[in-house]
């Protein structure tokens, strides 16, 4: 006699908890929530943000990730400078621009 083997379980009955099935069909809508509420909106945000840094060319009014706001000046492939007063240019990573601001966005501030 064993202490770790149910006599039923030895001789094939079904193991208790329910069959599996279930178990798969929630694996699944698992997987399925997860891909439609975190990946596939990341992946989007992320395409868009490639997109912006892509387009990125001299004049373009620009907010950064820091909250500075600033027309580009000069545009080379991993960098921007950003004139953010007359007389102050800055230098940022394109990664650093989170969006373009519509034209005289900056004069009505």
């Amino acid at each position: 006699m064993s202490f770790f083997i149910e006599p039923a379980m030895a001789e094939g009955a079904a193991a208790p908890g329910g069959d599996t099935s279930s178990l798969v069909i929630m694996m699944v809508i698992f997987a399925a929530v997860f891909y439609f509420m975190i990946w596939r909106p990341q992946a989007k945000r992320t395409k868009d943000h490639k997109n912006l840094m892509g387009g990125l060319s001299k004049g373009d009014e620009v907010v950064t990730n820091g909250g500075m706001i600033g027309k580009i000046a000069k545009v080379s492939d991993d960098f921007v400078t950003i004139t953010l007063a007359d007389g102050v240019d800055s230098h940022f990573q394109k990664a650093a621009v989170a969006s373009v601001l519509p034209k005289g966005t900056i004069k009505s501030i």
